[in-house]
């Protein structure tokens, strides 16, 4: 099979633990890229975050963030997708947490906006390791009057909503009333956190939106991931591939699991059914 499209999750997939890529994977991705396949990073970030990372490989691919809800390519700024959870929605996310007296997190395409301090110094100390070297345009939001006042500026922005958290039990009920909201798209990429996106909303369609701006069929598609998050865009690929270090659920729908994160699991599974062919 002549792939032409291969979409790549980031946390857990192309990152290492210690969120680096390996020189090794990048020369491979650059390699698929130019033999003509459209090397995409499809990611749960914002959409400024996401091109970094596509910069760093060297690929002039489109990208896919915010979980699907933002889809733009790079060379000529075209926004294919957008989709934003709108005013009335961010209000009633804000309320609930409000009640639950959980700090969110709301970004646009281009920007960050947290409630919990501590992420700064999350963000900071990442940076200081070296496993980050781009910096993103973030605002902490201090109290829930500033909140209403962002959210009504940015209510033609805001693309994807989010809490982190330490212990799950704490946040089953939060989570269950999230759940309850007909007009949310409920995802995980980890074990702490809880993603929010308008309904419909996934990598999955994001993959089929691009296989039709660029007419490629389902079967020319490979997606590679770890998370819950990635089981849409695993499903709809001729090959999905799943990481040895991803979920049981996201192995159990993959048509091949390569290796972990940390021994090069992209690289190796391109090399196999791209480079190789």
């Amino acid at each position: 099979m002549a792939y032409k499209l291969i979409c790549v999750d980031v946390d857990g997939t192309l990152l290492t633990s210690r969120h680096k890529i390996t020189e090794r994977t990048k020369k491979v991705l650059l390699q698929a890229h130019r033999q003509n396949i459209h090397i995409v990073v499809s990611t749960g970030r914002m959409y400024t975050d996401a091109e970094y990372f596509s910069n760093l490989i060297g690929v002039k691919s489109p990208v896919i963030a915010s979980n699907g809800a933002f889809i733009k390519e790079k060379d000529n700024d075209k926004v294919i997708f957008k989709d934003v959870l709108g005013e009335n929605l961010s209000f009633q996310l804000l309320e609930l947490f409000r009640r639950y007296d959980t700090r969110p997190y709301f970004c646009t395409p281009n920007k960050f906006y947290y409630g919990n301090i501590l992420f700064k110094f999350f963000y900071l100390a990442t940076r200081f390791i070296g496993s980050r070297s781009n910096s993103l345009d973030m605002e902490f939001v201090y109290s829930w009057k500033r909140w209403q006042r962002i959210l009504q500026k940015e209510k033609e922005n805001i693309v994807k909503c989010e809490v982190i958290y330490r212990k799950p039990a704490l946040i089953h009920e939060l989570r269950q009333e999230l759940k309850n909201i007909d007009q949310l798209e409920i995802a995980d990429s980890s074990k702490h956190n809880i993603e929010i996106t308008r309904k419909g909303v996934s990598k999955g369609k994001a993959v089929a939106m691009l296989a039709a701006f660029y007419q490629i069929k389902p079967e020319e598609i490979i997606t590679i991931g770890d998370s819950e998050n990635d089981i849409s865009m695993i499903e709809y690929a001729g090959l999905g591939i799943a990481m040895e270090n991803a979920l049981d659920s996201v192995k159990q729908k993959a048509d091949y699991i390569t290796d972990s994160n940390d021994r090069e699991g992209v690289a190796n599974a391109i090399s196999k059914f791209v480079l190789q062919k």
